[in-house]
């Protein structure tokens, strides 16, 4: 299996797909690299790079506090490893934030933002719940209980949510926790404006509690398209895999 060891000794694991333009997948903690199943076909067409944070799926993680700027160090150091140069960056939910992180710290490697229900810090009492919960669950042990709710609300099919949920199962919870705490004091609306290139945003059409998110994005950022999809709320990389991928291919075709 593909692994690489980082400087700072996470042994990271990655798949890495496909010719042509770059293009970096980046999911939420716990959800691990299966969380893009459904972006693979994109390989027909682009270069997709996609890994697991460290403490997720099968990477491994040390003993340093894990941070949204840690996390996007070691995506500059996967870059380094990988001999990538430039490429676009897509972030799903929380994924997002380290996007924008890696975005604003290493503008020399971004050739374009995509951000999935993404936002720039978490301001909101509906957000700001969703993590609290989150943080409840997985200090309290419950793990298991994440996983079978992160999986039901992303699958189309039982076959899809059993490999999800054993796919999250195997994260490290000390790992999780620390990300969960770490995005939800996470802000980066003031330094927006360092973001290079141009900047997707992607949201489902009920997934209304983030959708005010959008408007920080075009205050700061000089170029920025919105896009919703249809009947659906957050978890538009499994549930509308087809729409998604295509929104995808129109953005990097568009500014390759």
């Amino acid at each position: 299996m593909p692994f690489v060891t980082l400087p700072n000794n996470v042994r990271t694991y990655y798949e890495l797909t496909g010719t042509g333009t770059p293009i970096v997948f980046v999911h939420p903690p716990n959800m691990g690299i299966i969380t893009f199943k459904f972006q693979k076909p994109l390989s027909d067409h682009f270069q997709l790079l996609m890994y697991d944070l460290r403490g997720n799926g099968k990477s491994t993680h040390n003993n340093e506090r894990i941070t949204v700027t840690k996390l996007a160090d070691d995506l500059y150091f996967l870059f380094k490893k990988l001999h990538i140069r430039e490429a676009f960056i897509c972030g799903y939910s929380n994924g997002g934030s380290i996007a924008i992180e890696f975005a604003i710290k290493y503008p020399e490697f971004i050739k374009g933002v995509i951000l999935i229900g993404g936002f720039s810090e978490v301001n909101t009492p509906m957000l700001r719940a969703e993590f609290q919960l989150g943080i409840l669950s997985v200090r309290l042990g419950g793990l298991p209980l994440v996983a079978k709710a992160i999986s039901r609300a992303h699958s189309k099919t039982k076959a899809y949510k059993k490999e999800l949920e054993n796919y999250i199962k195997k994260s490290d919870r000390k790992a999780v926790y620390q990300m969960y705490k770490s995005g939800l004091k996470y802000v980066a609306t003031n330094r927006l404006q360092h973001m290079k290139g141009p900047l997707l945003l992607v949201y489902g059409k009920k997934d209304r509690y983030v959708h005010s998110y959008q408007k920080a994005f075009k205050k700061f950022v000089s170029n920025v398209e919105v896009v919703y999809v249809s009947n659906v709320r957050h978890q538009v990389p499994t549930l509308k895999a087809n729409e998604l991928n295509t929104i995808i291919h129109q953005f990097v075709h568009k500014y390759s």
